[in-house]
């Protein structure tokens, strides 16, 4: 996918089981890999967890659903989470080009971004390459935070 052109939408409750399946579709195998995967765990957590309000659909230029982001309120700070990529659009931009759109609106706002990756997961390796520091792990979850950058003036 070369044209990484997306829109962020908001999401409603109505959209908390197609997002699931997706939750399923991108962490099975990474849940798998360290013995955790459980569907109904898994569903459990994510609508525990699933916050609408805060959750923006990533919608293609063709108008599919390329994924969905959830980035909201936390302590002093903003909490990123459920960032799903649907597999067929991973590794090809996309992520990227969306992260940055949140980054930018965290800057913007002057306030720190937290996350939290499964142990072993590739997305820890992404989130580095984007800035992110590891500030340390527990025994499922490895977690990361970014400053907000300053811009500079000419």
């Amino acid at each position: 996918m070369k044209d990484h052109s997306f829109r962020l939408e908001h999401a409603s409750e109505q959209d908390f089981q197609s997002l699931f399946e997706l939750r399923l579709l991108t962490m099975r195998e990474s849940l798998e890999r360290i013995g955790r995967f459980d569907e109904r765990r898994a569903f459990e957590r994510f609508r525990k967890s699933f916050r609408a309000e805060y959750t923006r659909l990533i919608v293609l230029s063709n108008g599919s659903l390329g994924g969905c982001v959830a980035l909201g309120p936390y302590e002093d700070g903003l909490l990123l989470e459920h960032f799903y990529i649907s597999p067929a659009l991973q590794n090809t931009g996309l992520g990227t080009a969306v992260l940055q759109t949140l980054l930018t609106e965290s800057d913007e706002r002057g306030l720190a971004v937290r996350l939290s990756v499964l142990q072993k997961s590739d997305a820890g390796r992404f989130y580095g390459r984007n800035g992110f520091t590891n500030t340390g792990a527990d025994e499922w979850d490895v977690y990361f935070e970014r400053s907000p950058q300053k811009k500079r003036h000419l």
